[in-house]
C-alpha cells in the first residue's frame, strides 16, 4: 500500500490545473513574446494567470513576477535587493531555507554584507527582542525570515514581524512557499516588500512560481536577456506551468478552508494515535505539536533509534511508506538537516517529517501508524533475542 507523506517537498498535480495546461502544452504553443496571433493568446493566458495570482492575494498584477520556483524568486528578491539599495546589512535566523542562506551567505564572504541572526529556543521561534535590538542598531536592514518552516511547520506572526521591520525603517522579505495555497494571505494586512511561492507546493506543476514586488520597491535584475516580467525576469515565459501555478492557487483558495479542515484532522489523529500508541519516549521537533503555533500540514517527530541498528526512514520507504528526514533540498548534501542540528535537540534519534496533503485519509494514518508501531515492535524482539544469544 503506497502512502505520500512528503507533501512539504512537492505534491500531487491535481488533475483541474493538468488540464487548465493541456492546451498549452499542445496546439496553444505559441511564444508570448510573439506579435502573431498565436503568440498573443499566449500573452493573454499569461496575463489572466497573473491578474488571478494578484487577486486572490490581494494585489496589484504589477507586482506579480514568474520564476523558474522559490529558490529563483528568494534569489532574485535578496540580490536584487542588496544590489538596488546598496544593502549593507541583512538579518535571518539559522532556520531559513538554503536558498536564503546560501544567497546572504555568498554576499558575506565577498565582503558585501555583514548578516547577523535572531536568537531562537530550543523549539525554534524567534525571539522578538532580540530581533527588535538587531533593528535597532542596523537600521535599514533587510530582514528574511519564513512564514512556515519548511522542516518543523513553525508558524511566525507574519503581520507583527513586518511592523516591526518597517517602524526602524527595514526591508521584509519572507519565504512563504510551505504557506501559500495553505492560508489565506492578504497583502493588504501586511507591510511586506518581497514575498515568494512554488507552485507544486500546492499541487500545481513544477519548475514555476512568482515573486510578490512591492510596487514602492524594485529589484535589479538576475537574469539578462530579454524584456519578459517587465524587465525583471528575462527568458522566455513557461506558459503552461503559469496557467498551471493560477489554476492551482486558484483552486486552493477554493477549498481553503475544506482542506484545512481535513488535514488538522489528519495531523491531529496522527499525533493521538502515535502519543496513545506502544511506541515510547516519542518526542515532537520545534512546535510541531502545537496546534496553534505550526503548520496544520506538517509534523516532525523524534523517534527512539532502532535497537538492532537501521534506519527508519528506509524501512518506511521500502514498505512504500514516502516521508522525509527534512528539506528535500537539504536530502541532495547528504549533510543532514540544518535545521534541527542548529535547534540542537533529538539529534541522536531517528527524526521523521510527515507532511499531509488533501489527497491523505484517516486510512492513510491508520496503516503508517500501524506499520511504525510494527516496526519498533519487531526491533524490540529481534534486540531481546541477541540478548539471550549473548546470555
Amino acid at each position: 500500500m503506497e502512502i505520500y507523506f512528503d507533501n512539504a517537498a512537492t505534491t500531487a498535480l491535481d488533475p483541474e490545473v493538468l488540464n487548465a495546461m493541456i492546451p498549452y502544452l499542445t496546439n496553444q504553443y505559441g511564444n508570448p513574446s510573439s506579435s502573431h496571433a498565436l503568440g498573443q493568446k499566449a500573452r493573454e493566458a499569461v496575463e489572466e494567470s497573473r491578474h488571478t495570482v494578484a487577486s486572490l492575494l490581494n494585489a496589484s498584477p504589477s507586482d506579480i513576477f514568474f520564476t523558474s520556483g522559490a529558490t529563483e524568486a528568494n534569489n532574485i528578491a535578496l540580490s536584487g535587493a542588496i544590489r538596488t539599495y546598496d544593502i549593507s546589512h541583512a538579518i535571518t535566523s539559522r532556520l531559513e531555507h538554503k536558498a536564503v542562506l546560501q544567497t546572504l551567505g555568498q554576499y558575506s564572504q565577498e565582503g558585501e554584507l555583514d548578516v547577523s541572526f535572531v536568537k531562537i529556543d530550543s523549539k525554534g521561534n524567534i525571539d522578538f527582542e532580540y530581533l527588535e535590538n538587531l533593528l535597532k542598531f542596523n537600521a535599514q536592514s533587510i530582514v528574511s525570515l519564513m512564514h512556515v518552516n519548511n522542516e518543523i511547520g513553525n508558524l511566525t506572526d507574519l503581520k507583527a514581524l513586518s511592523a516591526l521591520v518597517k517602524y526602524y525603517d527595514g526591508i521584509f522579505h519572507s519565504d512563504t512557499t510551505q504557506s501559500i495555497g495553505k492560508y489565506r494571505i492578504d497583502l493588504q494586512e501586511f507591510d511586506i516588500d518581497y514575498l515568494v511561492g512554488s507552485s507544486h507546493k500546492f499541487h500545481g506543476p513544477k519548475g514555476v512560481g512568482f515573486i510578490y514586488i512591492n510596487k514602492y520597491k524594485k529589484v535589479r535584475p538576475l537574469i539578462y536577456g530579454g524584456a519578459q516580467e517587465r524587465g525583471t525576469r528575462g527568458g522566455t515565459e513557461n506558459v503552461a506551468g503559469i496557467v498551471g501555478l493560477a489554476k492551482a492557487l486558484e483552486i486552493s483558495y477554493r477549498d481553503l478552508e475544506k482542506n484545512h479542515n481535513h488535514i488538522s484532522y489528519l495531523k491531529s489523529f496522527f499525533i493521538e494515535l502515535l502519543t496513545n500508541g506502544p511506541i515510547k519516549n516519542i518526542r515532537f521537533n520545534g512546535e510541531s505539536f502545537a496546534e496553534d503555533k505550526s503548520s496544520y500540514s506538517i509534523v516532525n517527530v523524534a523517534f527512539p533509534h532502532l535497537k538492532h541498528g537501521g534506519s527508519l526512514l528506509d524501512k518506511l520507504a521500502q514498505l512504500e511508506i514516502y516521508v522525509s528526514g527534512g528539506s528535500a533540498c537539504s536530502n541532495l548534501t547528504q549533510s543532514g538537516s540544518h535545521v534541527l542540528k542548529n535547534l540542537k535537540v533529538h539529534l541522536d534519534r531517528d527524526n521523521v517529517r510527515f507532511s499531509f496533503s488533501k489527497h491523505n485519509t484517516p486510512q492513510d494514518i491508520r496503516h503508517v501508524v500501524k506499520v511504525l508501531n510494527q516496526i519498533y515492535q519487531e526491533d524490540e524482539g529481534i534486540a531481546k533475542s541477541k540478548l539471550l544469544e549473548v546470555a
